[in-house]
């Protein structure tokens, strides 16, 4: 199959098979599928999906917050893709339809964070057009 040959999809609530079989390196951990079916039935979350087939290479996923003061946001939670698949515009275009998608549900602005040293994402982000802010992470055990 060429290198540029994927498709990006929109998951929603009833797309728990596409999951079946997923490439290395697109998620952190194994698939759970209580926690997977949480994700997909939840309000505001919204993921896009790469696929080779039926092979699953790459994942977006974010969650639109709504806010009393201030406009509709999408916050970029995660992206994924296959160790294999490195380089081949999917992320760019997983992102791009993540992106869209926020547009279509009133969100004005789109953040992520990510690490300093992670050269390939920061420059990823920069191509779309993002700008670099500072800032300080601080994680919680609950």
């Amino acid at each position: 199959m060429p290198a540029d040959a994927f498709t990006i999809v929109r998951i929603g609530a009833a797309d728990e098979l596409r999951f079946a079989a997923i490439a290395p390196g697109v998620f952190d951990e194994a698939i759970d599928t209580g926690r997977l079916k949480a994700y997909l039935a939840a309000p505001g979350h919204i993921m896009v999906l790469a696929f080779e087939g039926d092979l699953v290479i790459g994942q977006c996923a974010g969650v639109i917050h709504h806010h009393p003061d201030k406009p509709t946001e999408l916050y970029v939670d995660e992206v994924g893709t296959a160790s294999t698949h490195l380089r081949r515009g999917i992320a760019t275009a997983m992102l791009k339809e993540l992106f869209a998608w926020g547009r279509e549900l009133g969100c004005t602005e789109a953040w992520l964070g990510t690490e300093t040293d992670n050269l390939a994402a920061n420059a990823l982000y920069a191509s779309l057009g993002g700008k670099r802010e500072g800032m300080v992470y601080f994680e919680f055990d609950l």
